[in-house]
């Protein structure tokens, strides 16, 4: 571990910082700017400068092993938007055992600002908060409010702190991707923490002997998911080429793929940094090219931790959203089935798996049978189909109106009892249908080690797919499986009673929005037409009503109420969807125009052109590819790409945020989601503004700290 003493300073300082007490007296900040006049569209550099007193020192973007990174919060005008922060590199530092980055005397954090061409003449304002942790022997937060003067104007005019800030400039990290910076792991992967790794690249000083020159370092950038340690081990260098070690250390268990951060050279008293990006391979590995736009690479995986993924990944699937309304069935089920012979709770158990997994075996064998037509297979490919989607809507409202008790459905003979009459015994027609409708809506969703699990099984031979596709099935129904073999355990539901006839009721709400939501799928085929099948729904339920009141539960059977029942359905079809709707002939554009939410992501339509120009162009790109089918889609988008946060760190670092529909399984897009191991959505790719780089490919399940710190490493 770090240390009490990093815990101590972390502690103090963040709660220092958030409750914003004023700056320490050991440092002192103000803004400076390279201009005191701009144009619009014309971009300056501002300068965060920090003075500290003898011996005290304030942190580096990483401080090590403890400290606080200086921050800047911005309180610009909305025609000025502000930059990264460009930081000069900064010293090794040692505070007894612990090593840090650290800047003494002082230091300019250097921030581009970008004018708009539209900003209106005159004078500005420009304010920033300034907050960092200064040390001696001991540690105190600082924070101070900072502003200059500047005016928009029709020239261009240097401020009296212009040549202050070039000076600052020519100290910043050059860009070294002419260092060719590589690394290679000097021990096999093991059980431990900590692991040696060899850096290596290019001194572009070397004399004409060839011999690498000058001390030689190399200053990580932070991550949440390791640690560069500080020691560094010069390995001798006859070739020209520096190579050092270093100690890398886990926090999550998985070995970095690729490194960044800062190379130094110290001559004397003159130091040189170059920025540097490059991948980390394995010893047995030969050669250590960087494939330019290939996808972040991994360990590929074996057939066995495919399969450890799918049924994790079905197992999880039973919590997420799309599959919560059949949930709500089975609970029912459970309740019916807590006092029943035991052996029929275990039957009913297994039947509901054997339709869980004949699902997914009729899943494998489309995908299978796409394949061998040389078409792309996509997990949830049945909902670019409309007309599933229209005979899926269909259904989960005959379920819904079930539930609400508007009619029964008996499927007769003695054996079996009804599959929807959740007030009675289930049987075992309706736990097969359970284990169907289950699959169905599940494949809407996927889950965290699903996306890998599918995206492997989706290339590879029958037999894998086939098998693959049953675990995930045997992952979705295990914790229904082990509930009917464990009876014991449903003692601690309730009783069955009265109580149950409201229950079921109740879960008749989220079946019906489940079916609200499909019907909004049919939108995405229909447009405007999908109204007639909300009509023809209405008619459903009135004729499901006319049905369960005046044949079903009638004392006396009017064969009138049956006629009244087939008329409406009748009626309803050959108008509505046949006439009105037409819904034999989808022609809803399968590319619509992308809708932009007032004060959201300014999303652009996705191509390969559009993400490689972009990056050209020197802009991050953010990359959503997704679906209106998928609910975890959805979430992510609200949850953690369309914050505030998330919508900030896109406009502050200049990024261009793209759009990938894969609502009507575009070829293309299949195509992309394969090159980077999935067969479905979602899938979220942030790219570097260097070509040069490979992009980060984030989890299914996203949080906006996973988002923003791709969003970090892909600016800098």
């Amino acid at each position: 571990m770090k240390g009490i003493r990093f815990w101590c300073v972390w502690i103090l300082g963040v709660l220092a910082l958030t409750s914003g007490r004023a700056s320490a007296a050991h440092t002192q900040a103000r803004l400076v700017l390279s201009a005191a006049e701009v144009r619009p569209g014309d971009t300056l550099w501002a300068g965060i400068h920090l003075r500290m007193d003898p011996e005290w020192h304030t942190y580096w973007r990483n401080p090590g092993a403890s400290g606080i990174a200086t921050e800047v919060e911005w309180q610009l005008p909305d025609f000025i938007r502000a930059g990264p922060i460009h930081w000069p590199p900064p010293e090794k530092y040692a505070e007894g055992d612990l090593v840090t980055y650290v800047y003494h005397r002082e230091v300019m954090l250097l921030v581009p600002l970008s004018v708009a061409t539209n900003a209106p003449r005159g004078a500005v304002e420009l304010r920033a908060r300034v907050t960092w942790l200064e040390c001696k022997e001991s540690c105190l937060p600082g924070a101070a409010e900072v502003g200059a003067a500047l005016t928009v104007g029709e020239g261009s005019r240097p401020s009296a702190d212009a040549g202050l800030i070039e000076r600052w400039q020519a100290r910043l990290p050059q860009d070294g991707i002419a260092l060719e910076f590589r690394g290679r792991w000097d021990a096999p992967a093991g059980t431990g923490r900590t692991r040696p790794v060899v850096l290596e690249w290019k001194d572009p000083t070397a004399a004409d002997s060839g011999m690498a020159t000058g001390s030689w370092d190399f200053f990580p950038y932070a991550s949440p998911e390791y640690e560069v340690q500080a020691p560094t081990s010069v390995l001798p260098s006859p070739d020209g080429r520096v190579r050092v070690r270093k100690a890398v250390e886990t926090f999550t268990g998985k070995w970095p793929a690729e490194l960044s951060g800062l190379v130094i050279r110290q001559t004397g008293d003159t130091v040189q940094a170059w920025e540097v990006h490059g991948p980390v391979q394995e010893t047995e590995t030969a050669g250590l090219e960087n494939v330019a736009g290939a996808p972040a690479s991994s360990t590929p995986l074996s057939l066995g931790r495919v399969l450890v993924y799918a049924f994790v990944g079905g197992l999880i699937l039973n919590v997420m959203p799309c599959v919560l309304p059949v949930i709500a069935l089975k609970i029912l089920g459970f309740v019916n089935q807590a006092r029943e012979d035991r052996r029929r709770v275990r039957r009913l158990g297994l039947v509901y798996m054997l339709g869980v997994l004949a699902s997914f075996a009729v899943l494998a064998m489309l995908v299978i049978g796409l394949q061998t037509a040389g078409r792309q297979a996509g997990w949830g490919i049945q909902f670019g189909n409309p007309y599933f989607l229209v005979a899926m809507t269909v259904l989960v409202t005959l379920i819904a109106l079930n539930l609400f008790g508007v009619f029964e459905v008996t499927l007769g003979g003695r054996a079996w009892e009804a599959a929807a009459g959740l007030t009675r015994r289930e049987g075992a027609a309706g736990a097969f249908f359970s284990g169907l409708l289950t699959t169905v809506l599940a494949t809407s969703c996927t889950a965290p080690f699903l996306g890998a699990a599918v995206g492997f099984a989706f290339v590879q031979p029958p037999p894998v797919v086939l098998l693959v596709m049953l675990t995930v099935g045997a992952g979705l129904a295990f914790p229904y499986l082990v509930l009917s073999w464990q009876p014991g355990w449903l003692k601690w539901l309730p009783r069955p009673g009265p109580w149950m006839e409201h229950f079921k009721v109740l879960m008749g709400f989220p079946m019906l929005a489940a079916a609200v939501w499909l019907l909004t799928l049919v939108e995405a085929h229909y447009g405007d037409r999908v109204w007639a099948l909300g009509y023809f729904l209405v008619v459903l339920a009135v004729a499901a009503w006319l049905y369960g009141t005046f044949w079903q539960r009638a004392v006396r059977q009017s064969k009138v109420s049956l006629l009244a029942v087939l008329a409406l359905l009748a009626g309803g079809y050959w108008y509505l969807l046949e006439g009105a709707m037409q819904w034999r002939s989808p022609t809803a554009a399968p590319d619509g125009p992308i809708t932009v939410e007032e004060g959201g992501i300014p999303w652009q339509a996705w191509s390969p052109q559009a993400v490689e120009e972009a990056r050209r162009q020197g802009h991050p790109v953010l990359v959503d590819f997704t679906a209106r089918w998928c609910l975890t889609c959805q979430v992510n988008k609200r949850f953690a790409l369309e914050v505030p946060a998330v919508r900030e760190k896109l406009r502050e670092i200049g990024a261009v945020a793209f759009l990938a529909d894969y609502t009507h399984f575009s070829p293309e897009i299949g195509a992309e989601l394969k090159r980077f191991g999935r067969a479905g959505v979602p899938l979220v790719v942030v790219y570097p503004a260097d070509p040069s780089k490979e992009p980060l490919v984030l989890p299914e399940a996203l949080t906006p700290g996973i988002v923003l710190e791709a969003l970090d490493q892909a600016a800098r």
